[in-house]
């Protein structure tokens, strides 16, 4: 049994979703002056909400990108309203989206450190080159996920798309620290 519970704080979900249908960008910026819009510079029309505070990508192709949400859900709901923004003002949007989480961030913190070259040479699929970057990067296979561990502690998890995942991998890799005795703490 882990000595310590890891405090995980999820710090960006990654949607993805499509209507099936082609957006008229232009349109979007006459309704939604606020949006952002400079087809020179790139593809996309960014439309930011403040609730839940997160920054659509929406592409003329009828794809949407959903960044900067702390949750499924509220990737979900920004999504959603944005559709729901844009049908009230009279754009034709015949689908709903079909959502999809393509990538969740989390922050983590075990509550002590770790001993990282032992750590690399323990854990199986990890990688550790401190002349090029200061922490051992894990590779889970289930779930399939990309852990960056630092001797403080502190963990990077990206590649999940549930939450249920970060959660999963966190605890499976804090378990294999604990049973390798790999972290160390204060007393």
């Amino acid at each position: 049994m882990p000595q310590t519970k890891p405090i995980v704080d999820i710090v960006n979900v990654v949607a993805s979703a499509s209507i099936d249908q082609r957006i008229d960008l232009v349109e979007i910026t006459k309704a939604f002056p606020e949006s952002e819009y400079n087809p020179a510079q790139f593809p996309g029309l960014v439309f930011r909400l403040k609730t839940p505070r997160t920054a659509i990508l929406i592409f003329s192709s009828g794809k949407f990108v959903c960044t900067g949400s702390k949750s499924e859900k509220d990737a979900i709901a920004a999504i959603n309203t944005v559709i729901q923004k844009l049908r009230k003002t009279k754009i034709k949007i015949k689908n709903d989206a079909v959502i999809t989480i393509q990538n969740i961030v989390a922050s983590v913190n075990l509550g002590g450190g770790v001993h990282l070259a032992l750590a690399a040479r323990s854990l199986p699929r990890s990688m550790y080159e401190p002349e090029q970057f200061p922490g051992v990067i894990h590779r889970m296979i289930d779930p399939k996920t990309v852990t960056l561990i630092f001797v403080s502690g502190k963990l990077v998890c990206v590649g999940a798309r549930t939450e249920s995942e970060v959660y999963r991998a966190v605890y499976n890799l804090h378990t294999m620290l604990e049973e390798k005795q790999l972290m160390h703490y204060q007393t």
